[in-house]
């Protein structure tokens, strides 16, 4: 199933005032901890963060950064700007889609995404703007969750996933970390304190 991108920002549209509600119980038990996780991996002074959704990373932003911020929903990027406006967060935040971004080549130190490429219609195409507006020997860090290695569990994942985009426009059957390695990096790694379908990994241009 691979739905367009105007499909999915409907779907985002939808549900972002619920968004943080919907997600509330499995951001506290494990998405928050590899927030922080990925983001103190977070160097150079010019930032893009893709996909800020509701701004659930805003916390954990580096002190004396220049950070942009883009997310292709224009609901959830409403929800991002009265968070940053209540916090005094020091961010840029603008609508664009990852799959076509409006930054020069080589513009960016790191570019960060958390949990953005189960929701990416076109994930290669998406991954090959980040290594195009990434500066050489720059950073590139994903949180992403992807499909389990466990063959019963890969297969639970792959059944239920139709239902899992239906419903809030994300895909859990992903094997973005063999995607990333497609894109030309010079290098991909995985944080060895990833679990099975939880992966932190950083590429190097």
């Amino acid at each position: 199933m691979n739905p367009d991108s105007s499909t999915i920002k409907r779907r985002y549209d939808r549900i972002a005032p619920y968004f943080e509600g919907i997600e509330a119980v499995m951001e506290g038990l494990f998405f928050k901890n590899w927030r922080k996780k990925c983001w103190d991996q977070v160097g150079g002074h010019h930032i893009l963060e893709v996909g800020v959704g509701t701004g659930k990373n805003f916390d954990y932003y580096p002190k004396n950064a220049k950070v942009t911020a883009i997310d292709f929903s224009e609901q959830m990027l409403k929800q991002a700007i009265q968070k940053r406006d209540r916090k005094a967060i020091a961010v840029d935040l603008e609508l664009m889609d990852i799959q076509s971004l409006c930054f020069a080549d080589n513009s960016f130190d790191t570019v960060i995404g958390c949990f953005v490429f189960c929701s990416v219609p076109l994930p290669i195409k998406g991954l090959k703007e980040l290594y195009r507006v990434c500066k050489p020997g720059g950073q590139v860090l994903l949180l992403e969750h992807v499909l389990s290695s466990n063959p019963i569990m890969a297969a639970i994942m792959n059944l239920v996933n139709p239902v899992v985009v239906t419903l809030v426009g994300a895909n859990i059957n992903r094997n973005t970390v063999k995607n990333v390695k497609a894109c030309g990096f010079k290098s991909v790694c995985v944080d060895p304190r990833s679990s099975d379908i939880i992966k932190l990994i950083e590429a190097r241009k």
